[in-house]
């Protein structure tokens, strides 16, 4: 049986997963999974290929991907706009992310820095110019 864009296999769904809109989501499955290291759970595509809607999942957390469809009132980001939100994301070695991010093509936001709130992270933004913020927690957090 095929799954379905709800189905995450033998892990819950979160009861908040963000939905994020691309103005081709197609690219965009392709550059997280490339760039981020996410893995597709499941995906809604056409007969030519085109993902209208997917599920992808880091470790234990979850993220929708879709494009912006004006009669559902969605939309990509804008080129050039301002963030309105990031997604904040653990990872094991930040480093090693940042340098895979940067080697698929990421654009770094903000480059590797120990954080106030005690973690090393940085800022990057994706093909549709959504915005992550990856980090790891460090034994000693900086002081302000």
């Amino acid at each position: 049986m095929a799954a379905t864009f709800c189905d995450v296999g033998e892990q819950a769904r979160p009861r908040i997963t963000p939905y994020l809109y691309y103005p081709d989501a197609t690219e965009a499955v392709a550059f997280l999974l490339d760039a981020f290291g996410f893995e597709e759970v499941s995906a809604f595509r056409d007969d030519e290929g085109t993902v209208w809607t997917a599920t992808l999942r880091y470790r234990d957390g979850l993220v929708m991907v879709g494009p912006g469809i004006d009669g559902y009132g969605t939309a990509a980001m804008l080129p050039g706009a301002l963030a309105t939100s990031r997604m904040f994301v653990l990872v094991d070695d930040v480093d090693r992310h940042h340098d895979r991010a940067t080697a698929a093509g990421a654009t770094i936001v903000s480059e590797l820095a120990e954080h106030p709130g005690g973690h090393r992270q940085y800022i990057a933004a994706d093909c549709g110019g959504q915005q992550w913020i990856f980090a790891q927690p460090i034994a000693e957090p900086a002081s302000p």
